[in-house]
């Protein structure tokens, strides 16, 4: 019954008139903010421009508490920095009832949404029921219960015709850029490769940092964001994007059916132990609050924050993993790295200390291609690409020709969340947000709640 409920609502979102409950025409000051629950700086990072469709004035709703001081003290860092300043006018209401206040007051057509996970998806699902535009930060649903509410609130976005969109930055990286364009290129890279579950043709892996600096200053993180139950473990979390990044540049512009086109073929999960001396240096907490003890022993806490999933997209085998430690090594912070395997040519990104932590771009020959039809077809596509970006290619000390991108292309994760912000609000103006759009999130949010379950069950 869930297939065929999927397939319909892929065919009504096909057919979608292209008027929504608003219509948007792009005027100036027309499309109205609420943030509601602010408890990620992602809430803040999507406010850090502003875009001339957007009004000035944005509705906060929020209980009392450090998140909400932290969300208002960004927004008001980024009107008083001394180049290019915003003028956000925030109008806050602070009190228990902020959902029921918010959903009453209706002072707004599109509901932000970063904070904790754990009443995320209900939050989504009412603001939809309530005719609101949603976007979401990633996670939209941290286990299949709530995904099968997201299923529910994509469903009733439809019939209201209204936008649910979830914050997907690394698609605005310039090397997932470039790496995506040098896919589609069938006689430098070929087809992408089935591989096997034991040597999977994609490989991604994320390694993140609990303590870190965000716009130059140490992040404090919520006391709830360490436990799995309200931020999500780590396989349901960072895994979106790597998931996300998959499927946009392997099969770019492509409907996936969850249902038919994936199949996981394993999952594990895994914790990181803390410290009491490194939870208060990331929360600035003294003591682990109560509902942490459940994952408390021997003063130590363990958060499920690692995982590995290995599964099948339209035959192609994919692994990927996060990983979660305290703090990074000296000149070093998050890292990703990825490979992509093609018929004709492998695609690297590679972010360790032989790059100085700095992440590269690489492409490789395979072993039966020549020398030069690959140097032919390579600086073919590097000269199309010269059209957009200061680009080049040079043989690396490994072998492979790193894609040499210059650095007024690479504007910075923070920069990225504009980005994303732009893109859905000129969905609302245009209606017309790509048809895989949606039956992908879906098929995202699956494979990650998916896994979690087989993680658990691998347990026992």
């Amino acid at each position: 019954m869930r297939h065929i409920l999927f397939l319909l609502l892929i065919g009504l979102m096909a057919c979608q008139p292209k008027s929504g409950n608003k219509k948007f025409t792009g005027a100036e000051g027309e499309i109205k903010i609420i943030t509601l629950a602010p408890g990620h700086f992602h809430a803040a990072l999507l406010q850090k421009t502003m875009l001339k469709q957007l009004d000035k004035k944005v509705q906060v709703y929020a209980p009392a508490g450090p998140e909400v001081d932290a969300h208002l003290a960004l927004i008001n860092s980024f009107n008083n920095r001394t180049e290019n300043p915003t003028c956000w006018d925030e109008e806050v209401y602070i009190g228990d009832d902020y959902l029921t206040k918010m959903l009453n007051d209706k002072k707004g057509n599109v509901v932000i949404l970063a904070g904790n996970n754990k009443d995320k998806t209900s939050y989504i699902l009412q603001s939809v029921a309530a005719g609101m535009n949603v976007l979401a930060d990633k996670p939209m649903a941290i286990d299949k219960s709530s995904f099968h509410k997201l299923e529910e609130a994509f469903e009733l976005a439809n019939k209201k015709n209204v936008l649910l969109y979830d914050i997907m930055t690394e698609r605005y990286d310039i090397l997932n850029i470039v790496n995506r364009v040098l896919m589609q290129h069938k006689e430098l890279f070929g087809d992408i490769q089935t591989g096997t579950p034991q040597d999977p043709a994609v490989k991604l892996e994320s390694v993140h940092h609990f303590y870190k600096l965000v716009s130059g200053k140490p992040l404090v993180r919520p006391v709830w964001y360490y436990d799995v139950m309200q931020q999500g473990e780590g396989i349901v979390d960072v895994t979106t994007h790597l998931i996300d990044l998959i499927h946009w540049k392997c099969f770019p512009e492509t409907i996936l059916d969850y249902k038919k086109d994936i199949r996981i073929t394993g999952a594990k999960h895994w914790a990181t132990p803390l410290s009491l001396s490194d939870f208060s240096k990331s929360t600035l907490a003294t003591e682990f609050p109560d509902y942490l003890n459940k994952d408390v022993k021997d003063s130590t806490l363990f958060v499920y924050a690692n995982g590995e999933i290995n599964y099948q997209v339209k035959d192609v085998n994919v692994g990927i993993s996060v990983v979660w430690n305290f703090q990074a090594p000296e000149g070093a912070g998050d890292t990703h790295s990825s490979i992509i395997k093609g018929t004709k040519a492998s695609i690297y990104i590679l972010q360790g200390k032989e790059q100085g932590y700095s992440p590269k771009l690489y492409i490789k020959k395979a072993d039966q291609v020549s020398e030069a039809d690959f140097k032919l077809h390579l600086d073919h596509v590097i000269t199309g690409l010269k059209k957009n970006y200061d680009i080049g290619a040079q043989l690396a000390d490994n072998g492979m020709y790193e894609i040499v991108i210059s650095d007024k292309h690479k504007d910075g994760h923070e920069a990225h969340f504009s980005h994303v912000a732009e893109k859905f609000f000129g969905f609302l103006v245009s209606r017309e947000m790509p048809e895989w759009e949606v039956p992908n999130m879906l098929t995202k949010y699956f494979i990650t709640t998916e896994a979690l379950e087989i993680a658990k069950k691998e347990d026992k």
